[in-house]
């Protein structure tokens, strides 16, 4: 099976179904319990190591099976969607949130949807989404696909079940965090049940993000093997 497309998919199943299958299911608890936190994140993350390093693996290695011919405004698909997928990871990962590790103490808050939660509660995995989402149109073959693929379900399936998972656990506390807030992106601003300020965002998130995406841009070619801007 190796070098084929069936690993790209065995592989991208395999990623999907570990992360979702244990961390979002009785399973986590039940492996916290017989092996301690510490040991099972460790584990946790050897697994997600061993996951991600097979995709790539399995990806590279695949034949090239076109599903429709590339276009050069399909490249542009990417470069105007990534500055707003890099915002949402920075911003998501330097935001306080509730939702985040050891951190659901901030739903005792006033205002615990600050910053870049105002415009989604998941910004780093609706960023990593939105990333993948984009790169699916300008690579039209199916080991592409199939890795793209797996990475969007894998990040926009987890916003859904991160917060079923915090409903059950944290009970009315997150009910009333997620009332004021919204999973799609500017859905509550949109509700008028939440506002957008730039301000809490912050300039800094935004240069960091600016910066990063300008990096890609130079690094891609050399990197990938394919320019990120078009011709």
């Amino acid at each position: 099976m190796t070098g084929t497309i069936a690993e790209v998919a065995l592989a991208g199943l395999f990623l999907v179904v570990s992360h979702i299958g244990v961390s979002s299911t009785g399973l986590r608890g039940a492996l916290v319990a017989r092996l301690g936190e510490r040991p099972y994140l460790g584990l946790y993350s050897l697994l997600s190591v061993l996951a991600f390093v097979w995709l790539g693996a399995a990806y590279r290695a695949a034949p090239v099976v076109l599903l429709w011919e590339y276009r050069p405004w399909q490249a542009w698909v990417p470069v105007l969607v990534n500055p707003v997928a890099l915002l949402l990871v920075v911003a998501g990962l330097s935001t306080a949130n509730p939702s985040a590790v050891g951190q659901a103490a901030l739903l005792d808050r006033p205002d615990p949807a600050r910053g870049i939660l105002r415009v989604t509660r998941n910004p780093f995995l609706w960023g990593v989404g939105l990333w993948a989402l984009a790169h699916m149109v300008p690579n039209g073959d199916a080991a592409s696909l199939l890795l793209f693929g797996s990475l969007a379900v894998l990040a926009l399936g987890g916003t859904v079940l991160l917060d079923a998972k915090l409903a059950r656990r944290l009970g009315p506390s997150w009910d009333r965090f997620a009332a004021a807030t919204s999973n799609l992106p500017f859905a509550a601003i949109l509700a008028e049940r939440q506002r957008l300020s730039a301000r809490e965002i912050g300039w800094r998130r935004l240069i960091v993000a600016l910066v990063a995406y300008a990096v890609i841009l130079h690094l891609h070619a050399r990197v990938f093997g394919v320019p990120a801007m078009p011709g």
